[in-house]
């Protein structure tokens, strides 16, 4: 077979779309594949050789495209590996135009999607080219000031490319991204998350194991580690796991996950942020952080299986953690999490098994069998899944999760999960009261329907199930309830398309070959008439209900209703269905009773009628021939014989039979064309006969007895949907048809019968189009021409018919043809048209009716316009008919996207993932052929631009600017398809539609106005005109839009106009991407466009362009980037020539300014007029244009930017220190040099000469790089700007910002408020500021600085931001000044800071935090050590009162902040500043200094490899804190927050003292718990004994802060992470407390154990010791002397129990026994005083009592073995003292209320006798005493 292929085509195609093999005219693709192949590859190659990339390159690219989704990858491997490189080669050219850039992007990641394709040996691609790419798109320097713009998508084309090259990076490449990325990781810094996130879609993670040393193991370990320590899900996290998921998923086998598993599970638990205990505050990073499910189900199903399993088990421990979250009862945000999880991960499991078992091998390496999932791990893993899938069958967020998750468990184990979901199934069938639990169930079942009939060896049952449910699903058509009947139709129409209809009873006397299982089936299956025949009747039953006169009032609308519509779908294809699958006989008694139906009744055509027809014309589509010797002669005689009299045909309203039998013709007419031939004669009389009624209900529906005809006999398509080739004819001695049951069509033998138009039924289609078409035409002429009078209604009609013949016959009609236009754009690659065959060959001899209609149509058109613009109906049909001569040949786009659609919803919800290989349904299969063969009649891809098409969109321009907007917007929607699909015809129709918005011309009204902006702002999704992407366009376009501000036509009193101009400009904004001016080609490509054009196989059909035409082509190069730049400056010119108009409306004013701030570019300076019209805009009247300025001039100050030199240096010269073997990341003697040192500032010129500054804070923290770059000095780099080094641009800035009126108007702008109380410190003016600063040094100071110091003296917030936002960008512009300058700036600066932070106020103190730490933002602090030194002074000096002081604070940790790991000795000198402050009265300071204390603490982290830090440590300074607060520890009252808040002058006592130091403490505590990255346990446990002493009990809001603060902090430090080695410390401590004298601090640490052990499940449970000592903790408060601390026990234990991390165990289950029969005393006589303490014997018994309560609430939702008995253990002491009665009612209340949904099932756990007990109980007296 593939060698026959390989002579054919001349090569062995990489791989092809096999549905082409089974198309009608499969004979003539493989010559045709060759041609375009060879077209292809001949024109692009000579495309990039003569560096054409528009639009050769571009359109040929296109066409590579279009040939993949026609052929798949049919080329041979060589071609491919040249494609791929090539396109590489364009996606990967510097300055390429970005949306170039993605179109070849996207063209190259579908290059590269079959990945077993090509192997590493065949392809390797460099990796650089891409980063660099992605670096200078995602992380691009300019951006942000406006001088690119990148479209939406960009970031997602990026990572799909990266994704699809990273397999075939060289093997160096793990290495060089290493060295590369390495020295970014700076926890603390941003560069920590691009790292990661590089590391995440860079590093290759599939290679072979002998290269796995140069692959993942250079970095597994690091990162791991890092992972491992992380303890508060910084945003990286997410980014870890995902490349451990990849890793895992692609080197099962290879990696040894074993240590890690249970961290590995605790944090997918913890990611799921589960509400647990009892008031829980969630840190909101968790939610944003947590991870993403996908990556996490993967990483689950990569694990599983080995030796000894042990993911399998946590798995188990995590489903059975999480089950009781799927019951239906229980919702949160976190359920949507839950159901993915539960959806995504059986499919993961069913990928992994596919690639283990069944997928054909390939070069990647397989699994290696030790690894390899046994049978057995899949039946453990299914078990541990079924539980939780079958509770969320019901669940709030719908089935449909549970439903995929059934599926996938299904293609497992069915035996397993299919009868638990029938066991539901059979009872909601029969229940009427509870419609969801139906809906449920069903659509649970139609995803295992192939599962259930496949049965197999394991589940041979699953067949018999079918009638039964079958038969029972039939009541579920009720026309009551829409959604119960549509998924009843579901259902109904999924199990008949996989079981055959026949009735095989009788084989059970004439075989005796058949299994026990086959004999039950073949008398079953006797019961399928029944079915089809009782389900009609539901049907017929469900029409009657929805005739018209029923459902509608008479005033409202006859047309069908959304649900109707959805109501007739669903029945049509579900009766389709059942008799597709019928046997003859069936058939037969079916169709005999729906034609009595439609014959005997007579129906309203628009709804009941709609259905009628549609179960009839289903029956005609199986068997035409037997359908139609019914229908046809019944519908024409009756027809004939209603119309006998003369005067039908004028009437305006018809009797109903008669449009009832012309609506059944119609529909049943709808079958396989040659089936119609012997009734043609009939037909063609009947339309005679209708065609040319007066009543349009009348014509219409002839209409469509013509369009169906014609379309039945000229369409080719297939005839048989059967899910066995040949249908059921055969006798059952040679076929059975119980054995095809659930079987899947197969891909090589389908055996398809198509229709193709046979000579015959072809000349019919031309003699009706003759008959009836013809006289149409002439009619239609003549009225065009004025020779004949026709009314409006004649012509709709008309036309009505000429557009269905149309329709019926557009398949035969050749496509419009003529002269093509050229000249619209240069090239020197033909551009020609690719047509690719589609099963007609057209007769030349006959005529084009196309042609013909074409002609009549635009006579017609310029007819009505003229004389009657207002008949719209016949424009509307005119409209119509246009587009379809223009598009239409046998299939609408629209119908096609959504049956593309609908085949792939259909094929996921049956299709068999587990065995892959296209095992999809016959019909399935079959209408996937049809679609691709649909597919090549609609792909036009660059389709040549002719006369034809110029005058059809000349006339539909004219429509769209018309009179009536009815008329017009029908018109612009079909223009814009036109656009999008004729090459290049934007060019020509642009110029027509500006012509309407010329200023000079007064001819033009506001409706053609309007309809011309319309064109313009095109639709979504299609082509707009005003933002092509193309110089040529947006040249005459922006300044057309912005002179038509002058046009008569214009008003800016519609609303409407107003709202179009906005839309438009809004548009561009939004939609405009930066346009290239550079369109170089490399040689690299060039050299690859040869290859492509000398290789063979098929050989391209036009060669190497001569010497010549190469040289012609650089020279056009050269020409095309000159002609770029040329037409760049152009716009602007004009843009501003439009400006300079002083008639110019304001808001066209402003839009022309936008349009000009959006052509600010990165790689060519913005000329010096437009310098100069935004330089004056800076002082402009109007807000809008002031703020457009500022961005402007922030963005033209970064393209004056002189570059700066720089130099390599070593890190280790100038430390001293050699470089240490390993990894050594943090404060270390190598980078000491690069800390603050106070006794070491430059504080002269010479120092600051001879200091190395390196700016940015991440360089040296974790390694160096290979290369460090730093500024040469001051002596080498380019001097200051001065008046004669100026160029134009520079000049004008330094004009205008030297002249003080200038400056005065303009801070004085700068200093209005905007929006009062909205306003913030602005980075576009810092940008502003920065640049003049940066590209001036100090030239504006003078005049600045009076302006600074008013403002600086004046408190107004809106002042004090102007003068913040005017710092900061002066000590960020000031970054290469010399020494003397810096040191002048100071000296005036500092004094000036002083002042204005005196003068803080609520409004601008975070405007001065933002700006300090701008100005610290990437600088070297020892730079700055003047600003640091000053915030230092002394923050609390409590002058301004406690509000200045925590301003003062905020300044200073803005600027600290920034400077992270390299100030150690500012942070040392704060917290000994801080320390003795601490006890703050103040709460607003006391806040701010908790927040510092954590920036204080950040940097002592506990990462691998990284040092003990030089900034201060925690565990010193907890030393400290705890020696004073020993006061409050020791001492045993209770502790009361009665400081009063006030500064008394007399010093208070310890005691207050420590309670104030405590509350700063839980601040402290509260603002770190989401920020650091590892979290001080051993420290905070010295704190906990305290914290259980404050914290409250009751959930109240009324306490005081303390209190709160108090049971915060413990909810925060319960819910963290913990290593392995803290969790003993943390249980001691615990135990300890547990021990201690006050009941509210036991009763604390129940609270805090139950949310600790749930966070940290899988840790702790890997810890024996730790197990047994929280069971010994809980057990031991069950007997404790406080009833609140015993109850909160017995919650806690049931939760352990719930969650499966205590087992109920028969130890546990004789100790509770055992203390229930503790003895009680005797109670005393009535009269002595009654004991209030209770007694230890009671004490024990209630104890044992909780324990079984306990026990018995634990599993709320079912029934184990060991309940019935402790429920009877409990009922003996129903009558117990109180307050054990009291437990045991609660919890016999509780009982009842979970098990009540369910307790038929549950019922069958008890004995009979345990029943009769229990019964009494749950409703026995007491129960409601």
């Amino acid at each position: 077979m593939k060698k026959e292929r390989a002579e054919i085509l001349g090569f062995v195609p990489q791989k092809e779309i096999v549905y082409n093999k089974l198309l009608p005219y499969a004979d003539k693709l493989d010559r045709e594949s060759n041609d375009i192949l060879a077209q292809i590859k001949g024109n692009l190659g000579r495309a990039v050789q003569l560096r054409e990339l528009w639009p050769g390159v571009l359109l040929w690219s296109r066409k590579l495209s279009a040939y993949l989704r026609v052929y798949g990858r049919k080329f041979s491997k060589e071609d491919h590996v040249l494609f791929i490189k090539l396109v590489y080669e364009l996606v990967t050219i510097p300055k390429l135009d970005i949306s170039m850039m993605q179109s070849f992007a996207r063209l190259l990641i579908n290059l590269l999607k079959k990945k077993e394709l090509l192997s590493q040996d065949d392809l390797e691609l460099p990796w650089r080219p891409l980063y660099d790419l992605y670096e200078s798109i995602l992380y691009s320097k300019t951006e942000h000031l406006g001088l690119n713009w990148f479209p939406n998508s960009v970031e997602n084309v990026l990572k799909t490319l990266v994704k699809s090259c990273r397999l075939y990076f060289p093997e160096s490449a793990t290495q060089e991204m290493l060295d590369e990325w390495r020295p970014l990781l700076c926890p603390f810094d941003v560069t920590m998350q691009k790292a990661i996130g590089y590391f995440e879609l860079f590093l290759p993670t599939i290679m072979p194991p002998e290269q796995h040393h140069k692959g993942f193991k250079l970095w597994f370990d690091e990162l791991m580690d890092l992972w491992v320590s992380v303890q508060n899900l910084p945003a990286w996290e997410g980014n870890l796991v995902n490349l451990f998921a990849r890793l895992a998923n692609n080197n099962i086998g290879y990696v040894n996950w074993d240590p890690y598993i249970p961290k590995i599970f605790t944090r997918i638990l913890r990611s799921f942020n589960l509400p647990v205990g009892t008031s829980q505050m969630i840190i909101p990073r968790y939610l944003t952080n947590s991870y993403e499910i996908g990556h996490v189900v993967l990483w689950i199903s990569s694990m599983l299986g080995g030796p000894q399993n042990q993911v399998q088990k946590q798995l188990n421990g995590l489903f059975s953690s999480i089950a009781s979250f799927y019951h239906p009862s229980n919702n949160g945000r976190w359920l949507m999490k839950l159901m993915k999880l539960l959806q995504r991960l059986p499919a993961s499991v069913v990928r992994r098994l596919h690639r283990e078992r069944y997928k054909k091998p390939c070069w990647i390496t397989p699994v290696p069998d030790s690894h390899k999932l046994t049978d057995q791990d899949v039946t453990d893993f299914v078990e541990s899944m079924k539980q939780p899938v079958l509770m969320a069958m019901f669940s709030k967020t719908g089935s449909m999760d549970a439903a995929q998750a059934l599926q996938n468990l299904a293609l497992m184990r069915p035996e397993l999960v299919i009868p638990p979901v029938l066991e539901k199934t059979y009872p909601a069938m029969e229940t009427l009261t509870e419609p969801h639990q139906l809906t449920a169930t069903l659509s649970c079942m139609i995803g295992m329907a192939r599962s259930l009939l496949s049965g197999g060896q394991h589940y041979p049952e699953g067949p018999a199930h079918v009638l039964p449910l079958l038969m029972r699903a039939l009541p579920g058509v009720d026309p009551n309830d829409f959604s119960k009947c549509m998924i009843t139709f579901q259902f109904i129409a999924t199990f008949t398309t996989l079981v055959p209809l026949v009735d095989c009873s009788s084989a059970l006397h004439e075989k005796n070959d058949l299994t026990e299982m086959e004999r039950e089936l073949c008398s079953a299956s006797a019961e399928f008439e029944d079915f089809v025949l009782q389900f009609m009747d539901r049907c017929f039953a469900l029409i009657d209900s929805s005739t018209l006169e029923q459902t509608r009032e008479e005033t409202e609308t006859e047309k069908m209703t959304h649900l109707e519509s959805l109501v007739e779908l669903g029945l049509s294809s579900t009766f389709s269905t059942i008799l597709t699958q019928s046997s003859m006989e069936i058939f037969k008694v079916a169709l005999e009773k729906v034609f009595n139906f439609a014959t005997t009744n007579i129906f309203e055509t628009r709804v009941a009628g709609r259905m009628v027809a549609d179960m009839c014309r289903a029956a005609a589509k199986c068997h035409p021939a037997e359908s139609l010797r019914l229908f046809v002669p019944h519908c024409c005689n009756a027809i004939t014989h209603l119309t006998d009299n003369e005067d039908v045909s004028k009437e305006e309203e018809l009797d109903k039979e008669l449009l009832w039998n012309l609506q059944l013709l119609s529909e049943v007419t709808r079958v396989d064309g040659e089936k119609l031939l012997p009734y043609r004669t009939q037909l063609v009389q009947t339309l005679q006969l209708t065609l040319r009624w007066r009543c349009k209900q009348g014509y219409t529906l002839a209409c469509n007895l013509l369009h169906h005809i014609l379309r039945s006999t000229s369409l080719t398509y297939p005839t048989d949907y059967c899910s066995v080739p040949g249908g059921f004819k055969k006798p059952l001695q040679e076929y059975l048809p119980i054995k095809d049951w659930g079987r899947p069509g197969d891909l090589w033998n389908l055996d398809i019968q198509w229709h193709v138009p046979s000579a015959e039924e072809t000349a019919f289609v031309f003699y009706t189009l003759d008959l009836l078409l013809q006289p149409e035409l002439q009619r239609l002429q003549k009225y065009a021409q004025g020779e004949q009078e026709m009314s409006r209604d004649d012509v709709l009609q008309s036309l009505c018919i000429v557009q269905h013949c149309l329709l019926g016959a557009g398949s035969m009609l050749p496509p419009l043809d003529g002269p093509t236009i050229t000249g619209l754009v240069p090239s020197m690659v033909s551009l020609e048209e690719t047509k690719l065959y589609i099963g007609v060959d057209y007769d030349e001899s006959r005529e084009n009716y196309r042609e013909a209609i074409c002609k009549v149509m635009r006579q017609l058109l310029h007819y009505i316009l003229e004389h009657s613009e207002d008949d719209t109906k016949s424009l509307f049909a005119i409209i119509k008919i246009i587009s379809d001569l223009m598009h239409f040949r046998g299939s609408h786009k629209h119908e096609f996207d959504s049956r593309w659609k609908s085949f792939n919803l259909v094929k996921k919800s049956i299709e068999n993932r587990l065995h892959g290989k296209k095992q999809h349904i016959r019909a399935l299969l079959i209408d996937r052929v049809l679609l691709q063969h649909e597919m090549r009649k609609l792909l036009v891809e660059g389709s040549e631009y002719k006369t034809v098409h110029q005058d059809l969109l000349k006339d539909l321009l004219r429509l769209s600017t018309s009179t009536y907007s009815q008329v017009r917007s029908k018109a612009q929607k079909v223009l814009f398809t036109a656009l999008g699909t004729y090459n290049f015809c934007c060019r020509d129709i642009t110029p027509r539609v500006l012509e309407l918005l010329e200023p000079t011309r007064t001819d033009i009204t506001q409706q053609q106005f309007k309809g011309a902006l319309y064109c313009l702002l095109g639709n979504h999704g299609g082509v707009c005109l005003v933002n092509l992407h193309d110089w040529d366009c947006i040249a005459q376009t922006w300044p057309a839009i912005v002179r038509s501000g002058l046009s008569s036509a214009m008003s800016l009193e519609k609303p409407s106009i107003v709202r179009l101009f906005d839309d438009l400009a809004d548009k561009v904004h939004r939609h405009y991407e930066t346009i290239g001016i550079d369109f170089t080609v490399p040689e690299s490509a060039v050299l690859l466009g040869q290859h492509i054009t000398d290789s063979r196989q098929p050989t391209p059909h036009i060669g190497t362009p001569t010497e010549q035409e190469l040289e012609q082509g650089l020279k056009l190069q050269q020409d095309t980037n000159q002609e770029a730049v040329q037409k760049y400056e152009k716009l602007l010119t004009d843009l501003l020539e439009c400006l300079g108009d002083r008639d110019m409306p304001w808001k066209f004013e402003h839009i022309a300014i936008g349009f000009l701030s959006l052509l600010l570019r990165d790689d060519y300076p913005l000329p010096a007029p437009a310098v100069l019209f935004f330089v004056q805009s800076l002082n402009h009247d109007a807000l809008v244009v002031r703020k457009m300025a500022i961005a402007a001039m922030a963005g033209i100050l970064k393209q004056l930017k002189r570059p700066r030199k720089k130099i390599p240096v070593s890190p280790c010269d100038i430390s001293g220190v050699t470089k240490p073997e390993g990894l050594v990341a943090g404060d270390r003697p190598g980078n000491d040099w690069l800390q603050y040192h106070g006794d070491s500032l430059p504080s002269t010129q010479q120092d600051w000469d001879h200091f190395c500054f390196i700016e940015k804070t991440h360089w040296g923290y974790y390694c160096w790089p290979k290369k460090l770059m730093v500024y040469a000095p001051a002596a080498e780099q380019p001097e200051d700007l001065s008046t004669e080094n100026m160029n134009e641009r520079e000049r004008i800035i330094c004009d205008h910002f030297t002249d003080p009126t200038f400056i005065k108007q303009l801070i004085e702008f700068l200093s209005l408020e905007d929006r009062k109380g909205k306003d913030k410190f602005n980075p576009r003016r810092f940008c502003l500021f920065k640049g003049l600063f940066r590209n001036y040094s100090d030239a504006f100071l003078p005049v600045l600085k009076p302006h600074m110091e008013r403002l600086a003296n004046d408190s107004h917030e809106s002042t004090q931001r102007c003068v913040a936002e005017i710092i900061a960008g002066l000590v960020r512009g000031s970054k290469h000044w010399s020494f003397s300058k810096v040191e002048a700036l100071w000296k005036f600066l500092i004094p000036l800071m002083r002042t204005a932070l005196s003068n803080i106020t609520v409004e601008t103190y975070a405007d001065w935090g933002t700006c300090v730490a701008t100005a610290c933002e990437s600088r070297d602090p020892r730079k700055l050590h003047w600003l640091l030194e000053m915030l230092m002074e002394c923050p609390l000096s409590g002058e301004g009162g406690s509000f200045v002081d925590a301003c003062h604070l905020y300044v200073l940790q803005g600027g600290l902040a920034q400077q992270e790991w390299r100030v150690p000795e500012l942070l040392h000198r704060l917290l000994r500043y801080l320390e003795p402050k601490l006890t703050q009265v103040y709460k607003n300071v006391r806040e701010r200094i908790g927040s510092v204390l954590t920036y204080i603490f950040m940097i002592d982290v506990t990462l691998p490899y990284t040092q003990p830090t030089k900034s201060p440590h925690i565990a010193e300074f907890t030393e400290r804190i705890l020696s004073q607060l020993k006061p409050l520890i020791e001492g045993d009252e209770e502790i009361q927050n009665h400081v009063v808040e006030e500064n008394g002058e007399g010093e208070q006592d310890e005691r207050t003292q420590a309670i104030r130091l405590l509350k700063t403490v839980l601040k402290w505590l509260m603002a770190s718990a989401g920020r650091s990255f590892s979290t001080a346990v051993p420290q905070q446990l010295q704190l906990l004994p305290l914290l259980f002493k404050i914290a409250p009990v009751e959930n109240d809001d009324s306490y005081d802060e303390l209190k709160r603060d108090a049971k915060t902090c413990l909810s925060l430090m319960s819910q963290g992470l913990l290593y392995p080695e803290q969790i003993p410390m943390v249980l001691n401590v615990l135990h300890e407390i547990a021990g201690s004298s006050s009941w509210h601090a036991r009763f604390s640490v129940l609270t805090y154990l139950q949310i600790m052990v749930f966070y940290n499940l899988f840790t702790i449970l890997s810890n024996e010791q730790a197990v047994q000592d929280v069971r010994a903790l809980v057990i031991r408060l069950l007997e404790d002397e406080q009833l609140e601390v015993r109850e909160m026990a017995a919650t806690t234990l049931s939760g352990f129990l719930q969650c499966n991390f205590l087992a109920m165990d028969a130890s546990m289950q004789t100790h509770f026994e055992a203390l229930c029969k503790t003895r009680l005393p005797k109670k005393r006589k009535r009269g002595s005083v009654v004991d209030t303490i209770p007694s230890v014997d009671l004490v024990r018994r209630h104890a044992g009592v909780l324990g079984l309560s306990a026990c018995i609430l634990s599993s709320p939702y079912d029934v184990p073995t060991w309940m019935p008995q402790l429920l009877m253990d409990l009922s003996a002491h129903l009558n117990d003292t109180q307050p054990i009665e009291m437990t045991v009612k609660k919890t016999l209340s509780n009982f009842r209320r979970t098990h009540h949904d369910n307790w038929l099932e549950h019922k069958q756990q008890f004995t009979d006798d345990q029943l009769v007990v229990l019964t009494d109980l749950l409703v026995s007296p007491c129960y409601y005493a």
